[in-house]
């Protein structure tokens, strides 16, 4: 069972209220190949929220709105409770949202709210990794 992001498979689940659809994707959640999972819906924020980004601050990294309001456990939670599914169901694979303070692997946004990118994970994509799951995204998935 392959581990999708919901907006992914068309669910509008992103922090303004859209998805990201990807047609591939949304067939294999279709065919039951593919659960779509958002571990910040999973964390308990709701959407539309306020978007996020990783920050550092105090020597820590932090999930953090730009109102400056702290998200770390909401996007901790999501990811413990994704990562908790991925091992019941003994996934190997994941497709997750490219940039996400959750989903990104290899790219993630700076923190500054400016659109700027710099190398790092999502903290999901994080823990996954950590599990020896195959994170790709919807630019590399093929």
């Amino acid at each position: 069972m392959i581990i999708v992001s919901s907006c992914l498979a068309g669910v509008k689940c992103r922090y303004d209220g859209n998805d990201n659809l990807v047609a591939e994707i949304k067939e294999l959640v279709l065919s039951g190949k593919a659960i779509a999972l958002c571990p910040e819906e999973l964390g308990g924020l709701s959407t539309p929220r306020t978007p996020c980004e990783i920050v550092k601050e105090d020597n820590q990294l932090k999930v953090m709105t730009k109102d400056r309001v702290d998200c770390t456990a909401q996007f901790l939670l999501g990811a413990e409770k994704v990562a908790e599914i991925a091992k019941i169901l003994d996934s190997k694979q994941a497709i997750l949202k490219a940039n996400s303070p959750s989903c990104g692997c290899g790219m993630i946004y700076d923190g500054s709210f400016t659109g700027k990118k710099i190398k790092g994970k999502g903290l999901t994509a994080e823990l996954l990794s950590k599990q020896g799951i195959e994170i790709k995204n919807e630019t590399n998935m093929n």
